[in-house]
């Protein structure tokens, strides 16, 4: 049996840019937070200067990140490293949206 405290703490750091015709919306928001959120680690989201919680929905929205907009995703935890590949095929893959 693995314990977490006993993996180290995973702290990285990508700046990616929104590429999906509507950008933030309420859909790819909503599926942000869902990936988000199914990794224990902390995530935060900034879009010049303004740092979210990247597991709330509300957050995520607030950013009001149209297409073309740099964010920067931070992660810390023991899964930093998957939840930082799974937001970047997310936002690479545009929210599944076709443009």
């Amino acid at each position: 049996m693995t314990n977490d405290a006993d993996k180290p703490n995973q702290h990285q750091k990508i700046t990616l840019t929104i590429c999906n015709k509507l950008g933030l919306h309420a859909r790819a928001s909503a599926k942000l937070a869902a990936c988000t959120s199914a990794f224990d680690c902390d995530i935060s989201l900034d879009k010049e200067g303004v740092a979210i919680n990247g597991k709330s929905i509300l957050g995520i929205m607030m950013l009001a990140a149209a297409k073309g907009t740099e964010l920067t995703i931070t992660v810390d935890g023991h899964d930093a490293a998957a939840a930082l590949n799974a937001i970047q095929q997310l936002v690479e893959n545009r929210f599944g949206e076709d443009e």
